[in-house]
């Protein structure tokens, strides 16, 4: 299965998501993390859908705890939606697909609008 995300560094974090002009939902997760890996195909099914509307990216929290610290994630998976370089939705734990969509929708039709 092809992935349709990419990946988020403490590194690339400006230039990828607060300086992207589509809004940006990172997926802050790690590998050790059991609902991280349940989330992970959903956020995947996402990005393919809406190609074009949503950039997706994936932070590796225990590789770049900076960001972590920089955004006040305390749980893990946490998406947030980023819209002009601010989070403007955050999502924290294990959602259903339908949940998640339900947040991020009006940012992507405000966009398209």
């Amino acid at each position: 299965m092809a992935k349709h995300t990419f990946e988020v560094t403490s590194d690339n974090f400006q230039a990828e998501v607060l300086d992207s002009a589509l809004p940006v939902l990172v997926d802050f997760g790690a590998d050790w993390c059991p609902p991280c890996k349940m989330i992970a195909p959903l956020v995947d099914e996402i990005a393919q859908k809406y190609a074009g509307q949503l950039r997706v990216g994936d932070l590796d929290s225990d590789a770049h705890p900076d960001v972590i610290m920089a955004f006040g994630v305390m749980g893990l998976p946490t998406l947030i939606l980023f819209q002009n370089g601010q989070p403007v939705q955050r999502i924290v734990g294990f959602q259903p697909r339908e949940v998640i969509e339900a947040k991020i929708l009006p940012y992507l039709q405000a966009v398209n609008a």
